[in-house]
């Protein structure tokens, strides 16, 4: 089945499709890493976005039930060069055209990745529609243009309910308010000891202090991180009662509730090999990013955060922290503990931060 994809610029892109056949209208943005389709495929921050993988094929590994970063998949679609429908992997179960066309999600090969990221890059994020190869272009447009914006997609993809993640012989119990949380993060934090509740997003601070967490994490997930202002407040008002720690649209959301500012970027960080340098140490890390929004390194003077970590390529503000109210943040997503490598060590920050927290609680009440 021959399909198109026509963007607000009016370029239109020629190829075939793969995964579910239907029309979509989604922003389009580029991911550059060369292997992890799958967990880019259920990672609730890609929600309605429509992912252009710049490696040139995709699906060679097909799909292993063990790798999937959420049970829902919301991501808008696939825009690849060339999609390999015969994996060479003893783990997989599904390829990635099946999977897709089970929840509904469209894509497109044969088309040219390469000018469709230049694009991108020079031009911004801009929306696109997905449809039927004879469709004229002008048609296409005119229903682009008619579909509303997405907005509030931390609302679909946040958890309805509470649900756990313990670990035998934990040391410490941890509230994750799901504003798309991946289950890797999850997984992490119980490698760390902790018993780990996981909270919708809406979940409010008396709620969480009820559960009497040793520490908060604010998840990473997609959108505007100024539509999620239920987040910020709380974590205004557990600054300094407990030690937080934000991940990617946690760290923006804490930089609101802290008095920073934050901006759109023109095309975003999506990848895993972005370089950023730790400030504390001077030293270069390369870490894995998915976000559109960055804090205002301007707007933090006075707000009690200082710069931890920043983007080698833009310069941006990859973290943030403050020691006196128990802060901890970052713009990229810290590596599997399990891997020892890459910035797997914030999650060791966060655990440091608790232990003291723990201390001085304890000393407190003896």
């Amino acid at each position: 089945m021959n399909k198109k994809l026509v963007f607000e610029n009016g370029r239109s892109f020629i190829g075939h499709g793969f995964g579910a056949d239907v029309e979509t209208v989604r922003e389009v943005v580029f991911d550059t890493q060369v292997v992890g389709y799958q967990e880019i495929l259920s990672d609730p921050s890609y929600c309605d976005q429509l992912v252009c993988m710049t490696y040139p094929i995709i699906g060679t590994y097909g799909l292993a039930d063990e790798d999937y970063e959420a049970k829902a998949m919301t991501i808008g679609g696939f825009i690849v060069k060339e999609y390999n429908d015969s994996p060479s992997n003893f783990r997989y179960t599904k390829t990635l055209s099946q999977e897709m066309e089970e929840n509904g999600i469209p894509g497109i090969a044969g088309v040219d990745t390469r000018a469709i990221t230049a694009m991108l890059r020079d031009e911004g994020t801009m929306r696109a529609i997905l449809t039927g190869a004879d469709i004229c272009d002008e048609e296409a447009l005119r229903r682009l243009h008619a579909a509303p914006a997405v907005k509030n997609e931390v609302e679909r993809v946040s958890c309805k309910r509470v649900w756990y993640s313990r670990t035998p012989n934990h040391k410490y119990n941890v509230v994750a308010v799901d504003c798309g949380i991946k289950n890797s993060i999850v997984r992490s934090l119980n490698q760390c000891g902790c018993n780990v509740i996981i909270v919708p997003h809406t979940t409010d601070v008396a709620q969480v202090l009820a559960m009497r967490p040793d520490g908060v994490v604010i998840s990473n997930g997609p959108g505007d991180p100024h539509e999620v202002q239920c987040v910020v407040e709380l974590i205004r008002a557990l600054r300094g009662k407990v030690p937080l720690f934000g991940i990617d649209l946690g760290c923006e959301l804490t930089a609101l509730a802290c008095g920073g500012q934050v901006q759109a970027m023109k095309a975003g960080h999506r990848g895993s090999n972005h370089p950023i340098r730790n400030e504390k140490s001077g030293k270069i890390e390369f870490a894995l990013q998915n976000h559109a929004f960055a804090v205002c390194a301007e707007s933090l003077p006075g707000t009690g955060l200082t710069v931890t970590h920043t983007n080698l390529l833009d310069g941006t503000v990859e973290g943030i922290a403050d020691e006196s109210t128990m802060v901890l943040a970052v713009q990229h997503h810290p590596g599997t503990v399990s891997g020892a490598r890459g910035v797997s060590y914030l999650y060791e920050e966060f655990v440091d931060l608790m232990k003291d927290f723990m201390a001085k609680r304890g000393a407190e009440h003896a």
